[in-house]
């Protein structure tokens, strides 16, 4: 049996050595109240590159002493990803992120009119000037680089080309277009990273969205579409305000409903998604695509009939795929099929009549508000198998 089934009119993405760079540790954890531990920081790190991701931002080296031990752990466990720290446009920061030890930077100042103006109180050309004298100072010392342009969905696309191009020119490794404020559209990020991507000769693109609207996983396809070879995640798209794109529905969307496949170990994504979930104390959603606890959850009657023929007929793919779990759940929905099964699972064998009976109990127990764990279906079943 084939292990998805989406829709044909599906397009298969031709994309090329595209990958991820995840900000769980970083972003994420500014989500307000989260704040990881040191072995905490070290457990996800391993697993994400367990998930064989290519890079990880680990921190924020110049935040405090203890965020430079954490960063500092997490280079020295030898792990094939490579370790990124993210600073701003200064020495000290940059300075901060060497003694880490870390393999790169990604290093960040405001472009956007609305941010010059009341948070920075500076100029363009200011900006642009510290910018580069940072991308310089970085690879001067041996370090991977990507330059982020923070706001850039909010700014012009001239000085979005300029202050990239320029980045570029100084020897960044990558250039980011970051939607900070999650306000841009599908087809604005694929304008945004097809315009800058005929600018650029040789550094990659990289998308950093936001889901203040629910769009930061579709608009980071749509920036691959547009020519960006790297896309930012978070595990459960924690981060400030609403979020990030979730690596889980990331790689999942890539993989089953575009056919492009990044060679990531995806049996573990729900463990994964479970291990931040605990740290961060985020409680996923139970219906949470992809990972959430009902994401594989059949109650209706007619759904569970088809599923237990091929469960293609009502999953896209197969939930093993991601490390999850198909339930058959008992309710008001739940109808002879779903029942039998359960009575199989038991080991217990009814009558057609008991089998009626044990249905019809069934409905009027969870109609009733009674939910149908396995202790309320045995005592229905004790009561009406004599």
């Amino acid at each position: 049996m084939d292990w998805k089934a989406v829709s044909p009119y599906n397009p298969k993405l031709d994309l090329k050595d595209c990958y991820l760079y995840d900000t769980t540790l970083r972003d994420g954890e500014q989500t307000p109240g989260v704040c990881f531990t040191h072995d905490q920081k070290l457990e996800i790190a391993k697993k994400l590159d367990e998930l064989k991701i290519k890079q990880i931002e680990a921190g924020f080296p110049i935040v405090s002493e203890n965020e430079r031990k954490c960063i500092k752990s997490i280079t020295g466990e030898g792990l094939n990803a490579q370790i990124l720290a993210l600073s701003r446009v200064l020495k000290e920061d940059i300075d901060k992120a060497i003694e880490c030890d870390v393999d790169g930077i990604i290093t960040f100042i405001a472009a956007s009119p609305m941010h010059l103006k009341y948070k920075l109180h500076k100029s363009l050309d200011e900006v642009e000037e510290m910018g580069m004298k940072a991308v310089e100072y970085a690879k001067d010392h041996g370090l991977f680089v990507a330059f982020s342009a923070e706001d850039a969905t909010r700014t012009p696309i001239e000085d979005i080309i300029r202050i990239h191009k320029n980045a570029e020119e100084h020897g960044a490794d990558r250039v980011h277009i970051a939607d900070t404020l999650g306000c841009a559209t599908p087809q604005s990020m694929y304008y945004i990273c097809s315009e800058l991507s005929k600018h650029l000769k040789k550094a990659h693109i990289g998308v950093h969205c936001h889901n203040d609207f629910g769009f930061a996983v579709i608009n980071s396809i749509y920036g691959l579409l547009g020519g960006a070879k790297a896309v930012s995640t978070t595990v459960n798209g924690i981060g400030e305000r609403a979020g990030n794109a979730a690596i889980e529905e990331i790689v999942m969307a890539l993989k089953v409903l575009y056919d492009y496949d990044m060679g990531l170990n995806t049996e573990i994504l729900t463990e994964m998604s479970k291990l931040v979930e605990k740290y961060s104390k985020i409680r996923i959603p139970e219906n949470k695509p992809l990972v959430g606890e009902m994401a594989f959850y059949h109650e209706s009657g007619i759904h569970v009939d088809a599923v237990l023929e091929n469960p293609l007929t009502y999953e896209p793919f197969l939930p093993e795929k991601i490390g999850q779990k198909r339930k058959i759940i008992l309710g008001k929905h739940s109808g002879c099929r779903a029942v039998a099964h359960r009575l199989q699972e038991l080991g217990l064998e009814t009558s057609r009549n008991e089998l009626w009976e044990i249905v019809k109990k069934t409905k009027e127990t969870r109609e009733e508000g009674t939910e149908i764990s396995d202790e309320v279906f045995k005592n229905i079943v004790d009561k009406i198998i004599k």
